[in-house]
């Protein structure tokens, strides 16, 4: 029997950081419980409505997020806000699949554009490791607003 997994990321901005990361991933931002959403709605728009409905101070609605595969296969992602800044680098980190079955310079060029893409949306890069076989097929490193390593590979 296999289990599900979360991946938890700590952030002084978890709507921000998940933001971020739904649109790298291409995930989404779950309903709030017992919520159904007209096609089309923002659901951190419902999730503000929610939570002020249920009570929760606006100075604690950013203290958490969580985006999710649309198609149910990939892990949910929770961010939840911690007061302390990140210091090391990463003991685990993400590899984002940008390039699966490619190779050489078709491979490195599908990187490079997805790295584009990705500065675009917040995130920095890092280095360039470029192809050295047998071993490796060349990857691009990069880090989230918030300073979390990831991998383009």
């Amino acid at each position: 029997m296999s289990a599900d997994i979360q991946v938890t990321f700590d952030a002084h901005d978890p709507r921000m950081l998940s933001s971020v990361w739904r649109d790298v991933l291409g995930y989404v931002h779950p309903a709030p419980p017992g919520v159904d959403l007209p096609p089309g709605a923002d659901p951190l728009v419902a999730w503000d409505e929610f939570l002020a409905r249920v009570g929760v101070p606006e100075d604690q609605r950013n203290s958490r997020s969580a985006i999710e595969d649309p198609e149910g296969h990939g892990p949910r992602v929770f961010f939840q806000q911690v007061p302390e800044d990140k210091v090391a680098k990463n003991r685990v980190h993400l590899d984002v699949r940008a390039a699966p079955g490619l190779q050489g310079e078709e491979r490195m060029a599908a990187l490079e554009a997805e790295c584009d893409r990705l500065v675009a949306l917040g995130a920095t890069r890092v280095h360039r490791e470029d192809p050295g076989p047998p071993m490796s097929a060349g990857h691009i490193v990069m880090a989230d607003p918030e300073g979390n390593e990831f991998c383009l590979d």
